[in-house]
């Protein structure tokens, strides 16, 4: 709502510009279009016009063009409502805070849950691949950096009017996935999840730390591991008995790690039955002359248009690599479900992978290759360095969740809100939940970060359980707003009573929440949600600390406050579910 009052001032502007070039200079020729900032200080207004663009051309200095344009603008009866100022070269607006107010209260009592939706992407199809384990560990806090973003950037797309599918490809094949079932064979003596207790994904991922130890002592080891890829790929039904029964323990765990951190998929996909694919596609290519063929019988790619080098498709044997196997994906992929834009949500040390990989789907002629994104993310480390499968030095997923969803039980104890709470235990998991995909989705996506868990699941600062507590805070208010102040509910809200410096950062606070929603889908960057959250929550916390709302001095002005309360509660439970943070009424 803010850009449509921005949108309705600029063109006015710009109106009243053309007006005085044609009818005091006689120019008729269009202008530069008009720059819109945000004045550096409240006190010069809400939007400023700099006007440095046409002194030279109407002959003007531009304070002097700023006055002459609030002198014109000011004499029209159907002009927006709001206050014009001149700073120096700028014209600035003030907005009418109050209509906007009233204007606000109408959408978004309105449109509720709907309210900062749009429908820029109605007529899109978009596809979203992210996730994407291996089948031969459980899920590490990686991991869980590449789902909040892939399950936020569904989340905010859709919210755009975007259709959403989501895919995940499981790593179910290949040398790293044969490591575990030969130390398994080796040394497992025939456990089982249920026989020990253990996760599936955990069972299986122990024994592949146990073959990176074995493969320090015997030095066949990893020969070995290629031995069984290559009875796996024969067919041979042993080694395929042994890699069945080992994967459905590892995707069994993982199930359950998806439903314990609200992760969904529309479409799985399985690098078994994928990884034949596209070598077709590829021998198409080299027919039309798009590859060539080195003398040792090898495929490749020239990339010098794209400013790399050269790139390998098939090998000598016949053999694909990833890369030919992902050119089939895709191929596959637009085929069951004909997609407009395809993101991959992958770090970003496989951005050269996927510069190709675009590329090539574009030398073969398929039009869609101009809408693949490579959503490029950076690492997560620890704050005592890089994390490290085979060596067990991960921060499980598993047990991350557990020891956030402690640590917020503890705090629920601590401060004796048990009986405030409905269920402490889902409670605490929600908590927990939030403080995760919050602290992950806050920092801007390509950066590297690094995860502490208990500055994550902190109730103060920039963090996940403070703004669901600021929301179980206006809760609580409003539950007791409806209880005892059912006289004052049946009044009008009066926007006019709105009028300190708070109440009117916090209500342009509203009307931009939209724009972000655009800008955050533009982009494919929910830290613009996070940013937002937290400045409208430290906003809304300022204001409700020196501010009386239920023992405010009217009735009108007890019900004014309410109304703004209201407003900022539904953002912040619409924003939330942009970024998987569970709202909570009561903490």
């Amino acid at each position: 709502m803010l850009s449509a009052v921005r949108e309705k001032w600029k063109t006015l502007v710009e109106e009243q510009l053309a007006l005085y070039a044609k009818s005091v200079m006689g120019i008729e020729e269009p202008l530069a279009p008009l720059a819109v900032q945000i004045p550096p200080k409240p006190e010069l207004g809400d939007i400023a016009f700099p006007l440095f663009a046409y002194a030279k051309v109407l002959r003007s200095a531009p304070p002097l063009l700023a006055q002459q344009l609030k002198t014109q603008i000011e004499k029209l009866d159907d002009r927006p409502s709001g206050d014009l100022l001149v700073a120096g070269p700028y014209l600035n607006v003030r907005i009418d805070i109050a209509s906007l107010a009233t204007s606000l209260s109408e959408v978004v009592g309105r449109e509720r849950e709907r309210y900062g939706t749009n429908a820029t992407l109605s007529d899109k199809r978009v596809m979203i691949e992210f996730s994407c384990p291996n089948t031969n560990k459980p899920l590490h806090l990686g991991h869980m950096r590449n789902d909040s973003l892939g399950e936020s950037v569904a989340a905010i797309l859709k919210a755009n009017g975007a259709m959403v599918r989501k895919v995940n490809l499981i790593n179910n094949r290949g040398v790293h996935i044969c490591k575990s079932m030969l130390a398994y064979q080796k040394f497992g003596n025939h456990e089982t999840p249920d026989s020990t207790g253990i996760k599936g994904d955990h069972l299986v991922g122990n024994y592949y730390v146990k073959f990176a130890a074995w493969a320090k002592e015997d030095p066949t080891a990893e020969e070995q591991a290629q031995e069984m890829l290559r009875k796996w790929e024969a067919g041979d039904p042993e080694t395929i008995a042994l890699w069945e029964l080992m994967n459905g323990w590892t995707l069994d765990g993982l199930a359950q790690s998806y439903a314990k951190m609200g992760i969904s998929f529309d479409a799985y996909y399985y690098e078994s039955q994928t990884y034949r694919y596209g070598k077709d596609e590829i021998l198409k290519g080299l027919e039309n002359g798009v590859f060539y063929r080195q003398e040792d019988g090898s495929v490749w790619v020239d990339l010098e248009s794209i400013k790399l080098d050269k790139k390998v498709l098939l090998r000598k044997d016949g053999t694909s690599l990833y890369m030919t196997q992902d050119v089939g994906t895709a191929i596959m992929r637009h085929k069951d479900w004909p997609f407009d834009s395809l993101i991959y949500v992958v770090a970003s040390e496989q951005q050269y992978h996927f510069k190709v990989l675009f590329h090539v789907l574009g030398l073969l002629g398929y039009e869609w290759a101009k809408d693949l994104h490579h959503l490029s993310y950076g690492m997560v480390n620890l704050p005592e360095g890089k994390m490290k499968s085979r060596e067990g030095t991960v921060v499980d997923a598993d047990e991350l969740v557990d020891t956030l969803t402690s640590l917020a039980r503890a705090e629920i104890k601590e401060k004796e809100r048990e009986e405030l709470v409905d269920d402490v235990e889902k409670t605490s998991q929600s908590i927990a939940l939030g403080a995760l995909n919050y602290y992950l989705l806050q920092v801007t996506p390509t950066k590297d970060m690094i995860f502490n868990p208990k500055e994550s699941i902190s109730f103060n600062g920039n963090t996940g359980p403070y703004l669901q507590y600021m929301g179980a805070r206006i809760s609580s208010m409003l539950r007791k707003y409806e209880a005892e102040y059912a006289e004052v509910a049946k009044l009008g809200f009066d926007s006019s009573l709105l009028t300190l410096f708070d109440e009117r950062e916090l209500i342009k606070q509203i009307a931009l929440y939209p724009e972000v929603v655009a800008k955050a889908g533009a982009e494919y960057d929910p830290s613009l949600l996070c940013t937002y959250l937290y400045d409208l929550s430290k906003l809304f916390s300022r204001w409700y600390h020196d501010n009386p709302v239920l023992k405010a001095a009217t009735p009108a002005l007890v019900r004014s406050r309410i109304e703004l309360a209201s407003m900022v509660l539904q953002v912040l439970k619409n924003a939330f579910s942009l970024i998987g943070v569970p709202f909570l009424a009561s903490m």
